[in-house]
């Protein structure tokens, strides 16, 4: 009934996905969600997130943003990272992630999207058929309707883990 918002990996943060796993299993895009996935919501680009970027790009990976924020949040954030953006992206809709990796050069074979939410960053990615992983979010404090929604996602992950084999 849920799986269509399970992630296909759990992690704890963006900052400690095994990267060069990822790229020797093929993959060469990389997109992230922005808020409570790379920085606390609104926040411009952390030193942390600017090294990972870069350390990413050396690897060889095409990064991109996809938000459904809008224009001066998302390019503020950017200012200093300098990757593809979708900007008001509509997730859970495909067409941002499509978009997304058209402006990558990368396609659902190769795409990795990492996101802290399932009703529209992880549903997101599995609709448009890209690998997901999902990060707890950087901070508890959120906006009401992200709140009420932490706990539908608190039930789909129940399910998630008992199908796992994990308590």
């Amino acid at each position: 009934m849920f799986e269509r918002f399970y992630p296909d990996e759990t992690v704890s943060s963006a900052y400690e996905i095994d990267y060069e796993k990822l790229y020797k299993k093929g993959y060469r895009g990389i997109l992230y969600d922005i808020d409570n996935t790379l920085v606390e919501h609104g926040k411009d680009a952390t030193e942390q997130a600017k090294k990972l970027f870069s350390k990413l790009r050396k690897m060889g990976f095409s990064c991109g943003l996809i938000s459904n924020n809008n224009k001066e949040r998302v390019e503020r954030f950017n200012r200093d990272i300098d990757v593809h953006a979708v900007i008001k992206a509509g997730k859970p809709s495909v067409k941002g992630y499509r978009y997304a990796m058209r402006m990558m050069g990368t396609d659902t074979a190769n795409t990795v999207f990492v996101g802290d939410q399932l009703f529209t960053d992880i549903w997101g990615a599995k609709r448009s058929g890209i690998h997901s992983i999902l990060v707890r979010p950087i901070d508890k404090k959120e906006e009401i309707q992200i709140v009420l929604k932490r706990y539908l996602e608190k039930i789909v992950m129940r399910e998630y883990r008992k199908k796992r084999g994990f308590r």
